[in-house]
Parts: structure tokens; C-alpha cells; sequence
């Protein structure tokens, strides 16, 4: 640079036709710099949209994602297990049922029930095989939980017995409905490939839940004074899958899977105070109900429920509660 700028000088100052060759090597420069300094500055523009402008749009398409998702109602899919009762005092079932179809919430409920079509203290005896059959004339919806004398865990029975199981449960439930199951729920919410596998070879859909009352386990204590806490955690976590439309809709609504068990007496005591307390977490983390904010048709809950069904047993939602660390 030095010895190119001292060259140039002598040629001005000392050469007689220099000047002309001079200005010629200056405007040659001085253009070539303008074109510097403007190819500079449409790259910096060009460059300016895409690592500037591209994320701001990105973000832009998110947020709106999860203006849209947010303005989607949910309603709530209510789902029973591990009956019916076959007890003659008091029966859960029966009192479940009757809260259903009359209560101050919303009359007309309907719900999936996920019998245990042989128990020998409930769906195996004369008492359950009624319940079963009301359930289905009630119009809620029969699913398959276990065809085996006790509450079996599916993971640890043979092939052959776990398929005899299905294939029981199946034909009980075919035998009331006039058709077969379209879905099932695993005991102790355990499974594997292998029995998940089973399911899907006899056409079964395999449901979880999002939230629970965690009312399967009762060991002499059977009440809880935790109901609203409980549900409003559950929901909260449900809500972040929910706003970034991570939830499947179906007729415009986003299905809410509620379990509870209708063998615990404690909560068919208090099933009404449940939908309440739903609604109530719901108003309180902003998060719009339908008009019927639960189901009442069993076609439209058989569809939501399906649409909620896990399609790889190794991407699941979280399992309720404690089961989620004891089999994961």
C-alpha cells in the first residue's frame, strides 16, 4: 500500500503526462471503492433479512400458532376403570351412573367405562354382567380393561393367556354391544411392545389419560383433600401441549382424558363435586370449555377418545402419578 501510494505521487508530481494517467488510476479506484461500499451494503440488507428477518418470522408463525391453539375449546372425556362393582351396599357403580345422568353440572353424561369383564368381585358375577348391560343402555361406552379372575397386570402374562384374555374380554363385551371394543386400557397402566402388539392385533386402541383422580390404589384410607390441586396441576401440564397445538382436536374441540375409578366408593360420593371442580380449573388457567363441556354422545366420545389413542408405545403421555416412574 505504501509503495503503491508513493508511486502514484511521483507520477503527479513528477511525470509531464502523468496527470492525465493519474486521474485515470484515481477515478479507477474511487469507483472501484463505491462498488465496494455498495455491494457491501446490499449484502449487509440481504444478509440482515435472512439472519434478522427469518427467526422474527419463525417467531412471528409460532406465536400465532398459539393464539390459534389457545382459542380452541376443550371438553372433558370421562373415563372409568376397573369395574363394575359387584357390592351390594351402596354399589360405586350404580351411584357413578345415577350422578351422571342426573347432577348440577351438566345431566346427560357420557362416559367410557373400562370393564373387567371376568372378575370375580365384579364383572364376572350376575350383579356386574347388569351393570354392564345398563352402562351400555345408559349409552355410555364399553372398552376392555382385563377378562381374568383379578386385576392382571397384562405385562406379565404369558402370550397365549394375555390373547385368551383379549379375546374373552372381546366376545363378553361383543355379547351386550352387538360389536367389538375399539379400545383398551392397560392394568396398572402397563405395557410393552409385546402387549401392545396384542392389542393392535385384535383391533384394539390403546387409551391413556391426561389427568387422574389417582383413585386406583385404596389401602384403608379412601378420600382425598386434594381433588382441585390435583387436577389443576395436571391440567396445567396438559395446557403447555395444548397452547403449541400439541393436542389433537376433533370437530373443533380438544378431548381432556379424566380417569377415575368406579370401584372406589369415595369418588362416586363425591363424582359430582369432580365435574365442578374441572370446570373451576379450567376457568382458572384460562382455558376455554365447549358449550357442553362434557361429552354426551357416545359416537362423538367414541371418536375423540380414538383420536386420542397412542399410536407408538415408546411415545406416550406421561402415566398418572407414581406409575410413571415405576414403569418408566
Amino acid at each position: 500500500m505504501t509503495a503503491a501510494g508513493t508511486n502514484l505521487g511521483a507520477s503527479i508530481d513528477t511525470n509531464a503526462g502523468a496527470p492525465v494517467r493519474g486521474r485515470s488510476v484515481v477515478r479507477s479506484v474511487a469507483l472501484g471503492a463505491v462498488r465496494s461500499v455498495v455491494l457491501g451494503a446490499v449484502l449487509a440488507v440481504v444478509l440482515g433479512a435472512v439472519f434478522t428477518t427469518a427467526p422474527c418470522f419463525a417467531q412471528e408463525t409460532t406465536q400465532q400458532a398459539m393464539h390459534a391453539a389457545a382459542r380452541v375449546p376443550i371438553r372433558f372425556l370421562l373415563t372409568f376403570d376397573d369395574g363394575p362393582s359387584a357390592s351390594i351396599y351402596e354399589n360405586p357403580t350404580e351411584t357413578i351412573l345415577a350422578a351422571l345422568e342426573k347432577n348440577t353440572v351438566q345431566p346427560n353424561i357420557k362416559a367410557i367405562f373400562f370393564a373387567q369383564t371376568r372378575a370375580v368381585n365384579g364383572g364376572g358375577t350376575e350383579l356386574g354382567r347388569s351393570l354392564l348391560r345398563r352402562e351400555y343402555e345408559a349409552g355410555h361406552l364399553l372398552a376392555f380393561h382385563s377378562a381374568t379372575p383379578r386385576h392382571s397386570n397384562h405385562r406379565w402374562l404369558g402370550e397365549a393367556a394375555l390373547n385368551t384374555s383379549i379375546e374373552l374380554g372381546i366376545s363378553d363385551l361383543t355379547s351386550i354391544t352387538g360389536s367389538a371394543p375399539k379400545l383398551v386400557r392397560p392394568p396398572f397402566w402397563n405395557f410393552d411392545e409385546h402387549s401392545f402388539a396384542a392389542y393392535q392385533k385384535h383391533g384394539l386402541h390403546m387409551l391413556l389419560t391426561d389427568l387422574s383422580a389417582k383413585d386406583g390404589v385404596i389401602y384403608g384410607i379412601n378420600f382425598s383433600l386434594t381433588k382441585h390441586r390435583n387436577m389443576r396441576t395436571m391440567l396445567q401440564e396438559w395446557q403447555t401441549r395444548w397452547k403449541t397445538g400439541g393436542v389433537p382436536v376433533v370437530d373443533g374441540i380438544a378431548p381432556v382424558v379424566v380417569t377415575f375409578h368406579d370401584v372406589n366408593r369415595y369418588t362416586a360420593s363425591v363424582i359430582t363435586d369432580y365435574l365442578q371442580i374441572l370446570l373451576e380449573v379450567a376457568q382458572e388457567l384460562n382455558i376455554p370449555t365447549a358449550d357442553k363441556p362434557f361429552y354426551d354422545n357416545r359416537d362423538d366420545l367414541e371418536r375423540a377418545a380414538l383420536a386420542c389413542t397412542v399410536s407408538d408405545p415408546k411415545n406416550h403421555p406421561p402415566l398418572p402419578g407414581f406409575w410413571n416412574w415405576l414403569w418408566n
